[in-house]
């Protein structure tokens, strides 16, 4: 077990490149199941989410071989159980994909609940559940885990209408159907960037979708599909945070490899905090070098403000001039961070899903800890823009989702690094 150990009240200057979409590639090793062929993934964060998800392929039977950190070749024709490993899918958020990949090929899947980030209670697959029921399948959840089998062995089109909106199940269902027989439109869809990334690979491979990134998707079943190549997207949430960081520390970041049309809800409200925000063709310059203004921020679904946005933001706003109001539009109890800022003197009110923010002149080191990935993410900037010290313990959430977290602040001025936790009774040992 590691801890971070933040040393604050440093500006950050300099250049950050993002990595590949964590939501994207979390979607995508799964659906490369679909494929009748091998397929080659680039820009595949190097993140622990990831890394389960290949392994768990490789329990599965396929074949997967890393061209280099970032790039793999995925051959999954090979694949003999479509029973997927309970320890490892229980650690995993994103396991509901492999029951869409594993339906769509095979006719059956057994998988494991979501695991990964624990608020809002436990993750609701009810609209998953709602497609594959429509597309044909019976699906039943036992002691864990979903059990779906297809009549007849395949799966068949169907009109889906999301009773909520939903990434998951938006593309939890376009997985299902790219092998269906037949015609299925998924009405009130989600419109992310991700999904339009995993429809892109998709049709790379030979499927046919239509209309992703808008709110109809529109899947004509094919028989097969092929190997082939395809690269990720740049991380959006990744690229919100380290935007999110330099305005609460100050200073300026370049931060590369990124679309900025992407980030434009982000961007916005930054520049209504007072922070510049200046868009390249890849590329958003970020500086701030004067006082930050109160702000009112509501989450809501693309394009909208996104809720894997809202605990650095909220972050960032305890050190803002007057008084913010947040509104979570998409998650219930997703403040439990909150507790933890308060420990380093942040003024927060919550009430279900609105939380109320007084700024204050300075937040103090304190120790911490990392109850979720984005929670996380705004622990480590609330570190970097305190006096003092700040320790953050459960750092295995943060880095499910964020590639080289420490080396890429160090590389713009910030003091932070990983140390072990001592054994009880213990020294502690040399920083990491």
């Amino acid at each position: 077990m590691h801890k971070y150990v933040i040393k604050g009240g440093k500006k950050l200057y300099g250049e950050i490149s993002i990595s590949g979409a964590k939501n994207a590639a979390v979607a995508m090793i799964p659906a490369a199941i679909l494929v009748d062929g091998t397929c080659r993934i680039e820009n595949i964060p190097s993140i622990s989410d990831t890394i389960i998800q290949l392994n768990i392929l490789r329990t599965l039977g396929a074949k997967v071989n890393a061209v280099n950190k970032h790039t793999m070749d995925i051959d999954c024709r090979c694949i003999s159980s479509a029973v997927a490993d309970f320890d490892m899918m229980r650690r995993l958020r994103a396991s509901y994909y492999l029951i869409g990949a594993l339906l769509g090929k095979f006719g059956t899947a057994t998988v494991a609940m979501p695991g990964g980030c624990n608020f809002g209670g436990v993750r609701p697959i009810d609209q998953h559940i709602k497609g594959f029921t429509a597309m044909g399948a019976t699906v039943e959840v036992k002691n864990g885990l979903v059990l779906a089998r297809a009549a007849g062995g395949r799966l068949h089109g169907a009109s889906i209408y999301l009773d909520v909106v939903s990434v998951g199940a938006t593309i939890n269902i376009m997985l299902a159907a790219v092998l269906a027989r037949g015609f299925t439109m998924i009405e009130n869809a989600a419109r992310e960037p991700h999904i339009v990334d995993v429809a892109n690979f998709l049709n790379s491979m030979g499927a046919d979708i239509r209309g992703a990134g808008t709110n109809v998707i529109k899947i004509r079943g094919v028989d097969r599909l092929r190997g082939g190549f395809y690269s990720i997207v740049p991380d959006q949430i990744e690229a919100g945070t380290y935007m999110a960081a330099v305005a609460g520390t100050g200073g300026q970041l370049l931060i590369k490899n990124i679309i900025p049309k992407h980030l434009n809800c982000i961007s916005g409200k930054l520049q209504e905090m007072g922070v510049d925000v200046i868009d390249g063709e890849d590329c958003v310059l970020v500086r701030r070098d004067k006082p930050l203004h109160h702000a009112n921020v509501k989450t809501q679904p693309y394009p909208g403000f996104p809720t894997d946005m809202q605990p650095q933001i909220t972050t960032v706003l305890t050190l803002a001039q007057g008084t913010s109001h947040i509104t979570e539009g998409v998650w219930d109890n997703r403040y439990k961070y909150a507790d933890e800022l308060c420990k380093m003197g942040a003024r927060i009110r919550v009430d279900g899903r609105a939380a109320v923010v007084e700024g204050v002149e300075s937040l103090s080191g304190a120790t911490i800890k990392a109850c979720d990935l984005r929670a996380g993410a705004a622990m480590v900037i609330a570190g970097l823009c305190a006096s003092g010290t700040t320790e953050i313990e459960g750092i295995e959430y943060i880095e499910r989702g964020y590639e080289e977290i420490i080396d890429k602040l160090r590389a713009v001025g910030a003091d932070i690094q990983c140390v072990e936790l001592p054994e009880p009774g213990g020294v502690i040992p040399e920083a990491i």
